[in-house]
């Protein structure tokens, strides 16, 4: 394969500040789903979550014609001054902040509801919104678990609302273009898809519990989420790394791959088996979650191998974090702003080129009322979202045991096997000794596609989580 200059995966640094929202009451459930009114001239918005990507909603918010940034939302109220002087700066008019979104969302002025929260929060915060009248801009993955995305999916079909997810490279007019290139056949047939996401991360060490910092609404912050004492490593950003709050690395960057991949090879179901295995390898410390992981994701026709690596490693062939789309005539690499399909022998065929804006997307979907308009459907984020945690799901329930001697642990799938290949042969790079280097060797994930759900009770189990009261995804949406 032709090497590609090394493109920056997520397209811009996150800008620290504060996030809102506010919100009208929720409406009484009806039988048929309600056809709002279009909104007012101008678009108010709440961001909730302001700290890093939420900073990253403000920004782009304000740069769409139309848009006012109302309320900031956040359980910080150290990370809100310097978003609300973004904003101030970007409209000329300061937003107001209200910390509990739960106050913020009686504000029958409010028109959209834009989450960058933790992901334990996104499906809750995105239901209660939906009930109170508003439509939702939600952060990747969809939600912490498959149930209640399945939920958050049934809110917004059931109350007519329009819910936009963040996998934002779907608004790319370049990767559209793409897609529209390989559904014509211009690389043959599609024969599978490999995703890379080698985003090499130190180690966040360990850290006591504390008391909660001046300023924290932690209870609030918890959320859904189990009782916990405070400690950093279970707070800002390194919430990623434990089950309670996020979804490793599968789950934070893996979802872009993931959901190119899913829309390149045309698969909008979930795959009938999933296998994942991998370790928290060159390092002890706070983080459950796995640094280095290979799943595979099959629909039987077809299939999709995906890795991530967070140790140091050198890049694949010629890139850190993008998807690689393969057919009979030529294959297809994708790394967000630099799109190119390639022959068989690594000559280029085309190179896809143009940007685009989620949040103009949305907006234009929200004065038309018509969810057909939307480049990233709820629909769309809870199936991507829900391979990462089906890949997170097969890993969670595997066993321990030593890396030497495994021979072909994803069967008659050569592209996976020669992954693993790859992934021990890194470990070996980075010190580890295979016939002593514990490693969890997932178990096959079997998965009943049309009915979402796994044929195995302990996988079935970690379809939904339990709910801290009064932090519960309802039941009735």
């Amino acid at each position: 394969m032709r090497p590609l200059t090394r493109r920056q995966f997520i397209e811009d640094s996150l800008l620290a500040a504060t996030a809102a929202a506010a919100s009208r009451g929720a409406p009484a459930a009806a039988q048929e789903p309600p056809k709002p009114a279009a909104p007012s001239e101008r678009l108010r918005v709440a961001v909730v979550g302001v700290r890093g990507q939420g900073s990253v909603h403000v920004v782009r918010w304000c740069a769409v014609p139309g848009v006012e940034i109302a309320t900031l939302c956040d359980v910080d109220s150290s990370v809100t001054g310097e978003v609300v002087r973004t904003v101030e700066k970007k409209s000329g008019k300061a937003p107001q902040v209200v910390p509990d979104l739960r106050k913020m969302l009686e504000d029958k002025s409010i028109d959209v509801v834009s989450i960058a929260t933790p992901n334990h929060w996104h499906c809750l915060a995105a239901v209660w919104a939906i009930q109170a009248g508003k439509d939702v801009y939600v952060e990747k993955p969809l939600g912490h678990n498959i149930w209640e995305q399945q939920k958050l999916v049934e809110a917004a079909r059931k109350r007519g609302r329009l819910v936009q997810h963040g996998t934002y490279p779907r608004s790319y007019a370049g990767i559209r273009a793409a897609m529209d290139f390989l559904r014509a056949g211009k690389i043959g047939k599609i024969t599978g898809a490999h995703g890379i996401c080698y985003n090499p991360r130190q180690s966040i060490g360990k850290k006591p519990d504390e008391p909660v910092p001046a300023g924290v609404d932690y209870n609030l912050w918890l959320g859904p989420a189990p009782e916990r004492p405070f400690n950093r490593n279970r707070f800002h950003y390194n919430w990623h790394w434990n089950w309670d709050f996020g979804g490793g690395e599968l789950a934070n960057n893996g979802v872009y791959q993931i959901d190119q991949a899913r829309w390149a090879i045309d698969k909008n179901e979930m795959p009938r088996r999933v296998l994942s295995l991998g370790g928290r390898f060159g390092y002890e410390d706070d983080g459950q979650t796995p640094n280095t992981q290979v799943t595979l994701f099959d629909w039987g026709d077809l299939q999709f191998v995906h890795e991530v690596r967070g140790l140091r490693t050198e890049q694949y062939q010629g890139f850190s974090m993008g998807t690689v789309v393969r057919g009979t005539e030529g294959y297809l690499v994708s790394i967000i702003k630099s799109t190119i399909a390639y022959t068989p022998k690594g000559e280029v065929i085309q190179d896809f080129k143009g940007e685009g804006s989620p949040y103009q997307n949305f907006f234009d979907a929200i004065k038309a009322r018509d969810r057909k308009l939307q480049h990233n459907d709820v629909q769309e984020g809870h199936l991507s979202g829900a391979l990462c945690h089906l890949g997170n799901i097969s890993y969670r329930t595997g066993e321990a045991r030593p890396l030497e001697g495994l021979k072909e642990p994803f069967g008659a799938c050569e592209a996976a096997n020669e992954t693993y290949l790859r992934f021990s042969a890194h470990l070996k790079e980075n010190g580890a000794d295979l016939s002593k280097t514990p490693f969890r060797m997932g178990r096959w994930l079997e998965v009943d596609p049309a009915a979402e759900k796994a044929k195995d009770p302990a996988a079935q189990a970690l379809f939904r989580r339990e709910y801290r009261k009064p932090f519960e995804v309802p039941e009735q949406v």
